[in-house]
């Protein structure tokens, strides 16, 4: 189980260096990334997240200089979009369970829901991926919609000790972004950061 951004390709950006995006579109969130793979990241959530505040939304104006309008909404939403989720692979069949569109890192404490077994969870659509509990074993569904797809089935206490490993994979990462900050955006080190924690749901919401 592994967390993945879904990462598209950044166009003529250069406030800081980028990466190029591998084949199938999603960037493993772990302590290993390259400094272009972290800033690939970090810019990938701060331009998902670069939407003018609602009237009436208290996160006051968008600052005048373009590096701090081009962080306002990852710094200043309440609720931020971290497109992706988390990846399974069978070892065994090579099956692999895929974030789908719509699914969000944000949400990742859903699957605290299929350890208990309260909810069939969804994870995207086209295909919709779900995971259920059933018994003692948690059922793993890239397509529910295909007959004869392929389904990957593997005890819940193995299911609970990849979540564990996904979530330190993920503060891995902050930990690493947040070095990356003070080198490349030093006067904003400490809010993205704070950021990245929130949007990659790593506190748990009160």
């Amino acid at each position: 189980m592994q967390p993945v951004l879904e990462i598209r390709t950044p166009d003529d950006f250069t406030r800081w260096p980028t990466g190029t995006p591998g084949p199938c579109g999603f960037l493993v969130l772990d302590g290993t990334l390259t400094p272009e793979e972290v800033g690939t990241a970090v810019w990938l959530l701060a331009d998902t997240n670069d939407v003018d505040p609602d009237e009436g939304e208290e996160r006051g104006p968008r600052p005048d200089d373009p590096l701090g309008a081009f962080l306002h909404g990852l710094l200043t939403l309440e609720h931020l979009f971290a497109p992706g989720g988390f990846r399974v692979t069978d070892s065994t069949t090579g099956a692999v369970f895929e974030p789908g569109c719509c699914n969000g890192l944000e949400d990742w404490r859903e699957w605290l829901d299929v350890l208990d077994g309260s909810v069939d969870t969804w994870f995207g659509h086209d295909p919709s991926a779900q995971a259920t509990r059933v018994g003692s074993v948690a059922r793993l569904t890239p397509d529910p919609d295909a007959a004869d797809g392929p389904v990957i089935e593997l005890p819940v206490d193995e299911l609970r000790r990849l979540l564990a490993g996904a979530e330190r994979d993920l503060r891995d990462f902050v930990r690493l972004a947040g070095g990356w900050a003070e080198r490349q955006l030093p006067g904003h080190a400490a809010a993205v950061t704070a950021a990245l924690t929130r949007a990659l749901a790593l506190e748990p919401a009160p």
